[in-house]
């Protein structure tokens, strides 16, 4: 492959951020000044402000593994895109001066439906990684969900959150491993357990491969020399830090099945939530398992090739849940009327992974803290549009799917 098909390939990527048309728009009204960074939180006007900066801090293979879609970043971009689909009604006349964004899972109530999803090694993004990340939920009072391959152990995360998060789980191909992690978890107080099941194929992430040839630093000096390696990787996440991985090849082993829930059930007695459910049948499957919740979510496009949205995908999951248990969902989550959407549609609460983490990389825990604030203040001006006091009140009634009208 040419020099020039490498780039075009790589800078595809770039061309699935909403950034790309709004460059274009602000061009036509204000020139080159439209290129401006921000240089403060403070200075955001939405979350997409941070991305650019982020762009520029990162270093460019960490910036292209959190950005990345697989194979054509097609699933990507319907994320995005698949937002369009929803309509909403608004309502008139409506006294909104008392708007309340509260929900409650599994007994704990929130002060909003919006969760920070697993990122996996923050510190890549940003020196203080998932404890910027932990002191921002604790100053925003958000519920956190730890990634298995946190840079930071889940003592120090909790610590720093002031009380246990929620802990997400790959299960590995060694079950011993699995119940250490579990065991950890458990012991650090987590309140739930977040299995994650949509990367048992694997996944082709090419725009992270292109990003990586085009970083001119000594990778192997943080990476080891085998960087493809996963055991190796392993290795050094501090989750995994004194277990013996000599039998741990892969973190989602392609043997996981319905039937080895039950054992992990037995380890685990708190609230067990399955993330990377898109299908009615899977949600009534979950339900019959056992199983206390579902997240719909296609990894932020970063697991299967589907070319098709998380909240395209959300409709039909709450339908196979039929109310016994909650749905959450995330990917592709950039605005209060995307959360809002979520809700019309039976979510019960909504998660975002880049936006926080495009805050991390531009200005630490100040940028995460300034991202939530601007989807919680979107979140409330369309609850206050659409005449919806509560969350509760967030219903079909508020929604149009304008591809089946």
């Amino acid at each position: 492959m040419s020099t020039s098909e490498s780039r075009r390939r790589l800078l595809r990527l770039l061309a699935t951020s909403p950034l790309a048309a709004q460059a274009t728009s602000l061009h036509s009204l204000f020139g080159d000044d439209a290129d401006a960074l921000i240089d403060s939180p403070a200075q955001a006007l939405d979350v997409f402000d941070f991305e650019p900066v982020a762009r520029r801090n990162v270093p460019t293979a960490h910036f292209g593994y959190m950005a990345t879609g697989v194979d054509d970043d097609a699933t990507l971009r319907a994320n995005r895109e698949g937002f369009g689909r929803y309509s909403l009604r608004m309502r008139r006349l409506v006294d909104v001066r008392a708007v309340d964004t509260s929900v409650t899972l599994f007994g704990r109530a929130w002060e909003t439906p919006l969760f920070l999803c697993p990122v996996s090694s923050q510190r890549a993004f940003h020196a203080d990684g998932e404890i910027a990340t932990a002191r921002a939920a604790r100053s925003r009072k958000h519920l956190q969900v730890l990634s298995t391959v946190t840079s930071t152990g889940v003592e120090d995360v909790t610590a720093a959150r002031g009380e246990p998060v929620w802990y997400q789980l790959y299960p590995t191909d060694d079950w011993t491993v699995t119940q250490a992690l579990v065991k950890r978890a458990r012991e650090a107080g987590c309140t739930a357990l977040v299995l994650t099941v949509d990367l048992q194929g694997g996944s082709n992430r090419e725009s992270l491969e292109r990003a990586k040839r085009r970083d001119k630093r000594d990778c192997a000096s943080c990476h080891g020399d085998s960087v493809d390696n996963q055991r190796s990787s392993m290795a050094r996440k501090p989750m995994f830090r004194g277990l013996d991985l000599s039998r741990a090849n892969t973190l989602s082993p392609e043997a996981l099945s319905w039937d080895q829930l039950a054992r992990l059930r037995e380890l685990w007695p708190r609230p067990l939530l399955l993330k990377g459910i898109v299908t009615g049948e899977d949600a009534g499957l979950a339900v019959k398992h056992g199983i206390d919740g579902v997240v719909v979510s296609n990894h932020g496009g970063r697991a299967e090739e589907s070319n098709r949205s998380a909240i395209e995908s959300l409709p039909e999951v709450v339908a196979g849940a039929a109310g016994r248990i909650p749905v959450l969902v995330d990917s592709g989550f950039r605005r209060g009327t995307d959360i809002f959407k979520a809700l019309a549609l039976g979510a019960a609460a909504v998660g975002v992974g880049r936006p926080y983490i495009w805050g991390l990389g531009a200005f630490g825990q100040p940028g995460i803290e300034a991202v939530l604030d601007l989807l919680r203040e979107e979140l409330r001006t369309v609850m206050r549009q659409a005449g919806t006091l509560r969350v509760a009140d967030i219903g079909a009634a508020a929604i149009v799917d304008r591809g089946t009208r």
